[in-house]
C-alpha cells in the first residue's frame, strides 16, 4: 500500500491539476486545468480448508486524469474555456455562462468609471 501511495503522489501534484502556462506571441497566456480522481482499495483474508492455513491480501489503485479546460489570461482579464461537451440543460448552460456575465459586468463598470463627466 505504501508503494502505491508513493507512486500516486509522484504522478499527481499541483502541476498535474494546473499545468504549465503556455505563452503565445500575441500576449495571451493559456493555463491547462485538469480534474484528477483517485481510487484505492485494499483487502485481506485469513483462513483455509480444514487442516491448512491460508492468507491472502490484495491492493489496487487507479488514477483518472480528465482535461477540464484552459484559463486564458489576456490584457489582465482571466477567462475559463471548457473542453467538455456543451451543457444539455438550460440550468447547466446558465451555470456555464456565469463567468462571461461577470466579465461583461466588470467591463461595464470599468467603462462607466473611465467615462469623463460631460462625455456622451
Amino acid at each position: 500500500m505504501d508503494i502505491s501511495l508513493k507512486k500516486v503522489k509522484e504522478m499527481v501534484d499541483v502541476n498535474t491539476v494546473i499545468g504549465d502556462p503556455v505563452f503565445t506571441p500575441d500576449g495571451i497566456t493559456l493555463i491547462p486545468v485538469s480534474q484528477v480522481s483517485l481510487g484505492l482499495a485494499t483487502g485481506g483474508g485469513e483462513g483455509g480448508k480444514s487442516g491448512s492455513t491460508g492468507v491472502g491480501a490484495g491492493t489496487a489503485s487507479g488514477v483518472k486524469l480528465f482535461p477540464m479546460g484552459f484559463l486564458i489570461v489576456k490584457d489582465g482579464m482571466v477567462r475559463f474555456v471548457s473542453t467538455k461537451a456543451p451543457a444539455d440543460t438550460v440550468f447547466d448552460r446558465a451555470l456555464d455562462m456565469i463567468p462571461e456575465v461577470f466579465d461583461r459586468v466588470e467591463n461595464l463598470i470599468k467603462n462607466i468609471k473611465d467615462k469623463q463627466p460631460g462625455e456622451e
